[in-house]
């Protein structure tokens, strides 16, 4: 919907710390030494199969709900059992549900999750997904919210990324900080022009190192942080178990993450998120709040899932501590090839 306009955020009847827009869907967790299918009819045992919590968006509210903060998620899922399980689980968790849309025409999304321990292969059908749009998030919950943050950009691409400069425009309008996530980009567009009017109203970028390449256009990772942090948002990039680094201004932090046993490290990056926007709504600064996200995310792989690991704030505050900060002295900017 090019040109659409919401109405100014409406003030809700109390606070919001944190309103999350995006992809909400059960994940079939499979986890196991050997987890790789072997076609021609073979059947595989493997250490154990269950349903979870899934969808980045729900793992990042589901976290941030664990960590103490009043969180509500803005997503789509059908009228169907994998909908109502998700709802029921995020709604035990705390997190309010009332705008996730229940859709009657089409399923909710679902994953497959192939859980080797430190490393996984996922499956996504995304149904009710993709259908999620800007009319779809209700402006009273812009309004309230202290924080907006939008997970899982490239799924809700065609869907949602027409409206979602709009959005989040009016969430800056009404005071609230913004984040935004895009995670991978099963299309392999990466970058166009409704996601470059959404990074013109976010406040932090969060990508992994491989997603800050491709947003980027970069060759290195020194690149693609002058790159995208020249566009203006402040920008962590998630480095999995080397822990994160984070740039705002000419300031750079290589922050390290607390040594952990890893059971799985599904949802590690949604907890992670969760962990820095609490540590950014408590008045940290950007590298002590991504400390924190590095602690939310360790303690997150130590039980299969995306949720089961989701730390509380102590612990996480506690986890904190054996997080190693250090500034980094960021490479010049390359020469233009001429």
């Amino acid at each position: 919907m090019p040109g659409s306009r919401l109405s100014p955020p409406e003030r809700g009847p109390g606070p919001l710390d944190l309103l999350v827009i995006g992809d909400c869907n059960p994940d079939v967790m499979v986890v196991g030494g050997d987890v790789t299918p072997a076609f021609g009819q073979q059947e595989k045992l493997v250490d154990g199969i269950s349903l979870e919590i899934g969808g980045s968006a729900s793992i990042t509210a589901v976290a941030a709900a664990r960590l103490g903060l009043r969180v509500a998620l803005a997503a789509a899922v059908g009228d169907d059992p994998a909908g109502r399980f998700m709802l029921g689980q995020l709604a035990a968790e705390g997190v309010d549900t009332a705008a996730v849309a229940v859709r009657s025409d089409a399923p909710t999304g679902m994953t497959v999750a192939l859980s080797a321990g430190g490393d996984r292969a996922i499956l996504t059908a995304t149904g009710a997904v993709a259908t999620l749009t800007a009319r779809d998030v209700p402006s009273a919950l812009l309004g309230r919210a202290r924080h907006v943050h939008v997970s899982s950009y490239f799924l809700l691409a065609d869907s949602l990324g027409p409206g979602l400069a709009t959005v989040l425009g009016a969430a800056r309008a009404g005071g609230a900080s913004t984040s935004l996530d895009t995670n991978w980009d099963p299309a392999q567009r990466w970058r166009d022009e409704r996601l470059t009017a959404a990074l013109a109203h976010v406040g932090l970028l969060l990508p992994n190192d491989a997603e800050a390449l491709h947003l980027a256009g970069a060759a290195t990772l020194e690149q693609a942080v002058s790159t995208l942090t020249a566009a203006g948002p402040r920008l962590v990039v998630k480095l999995g178990e080397r822990g994160a680094l984070c740039a705002g201004g000419n300031r750079h932090y290589l922050v390290q993450p607390p040594p952990v046993t890893v059971t799985d490290t599904t949802g590690a990056g949604d907890c992670f998120n969760a962990g820095v926007i609490a540590g950014l709504l408590a008045g940290d600064d950007l590298p002590s709040a991504v400390a924190l996200g590095c602690a939310v995310g360790a303690a997150s792989t130590r039980a299969p899932g995306g949720t089961a690991g989701a730390p509380d704030l102590a612990t996480a505050r506690d986890l904190a501590q054996h997080v190693a900060v250090r500034e980094v002295i960021p490479a010049p900017p390359a020469p233009p090839h001429t």
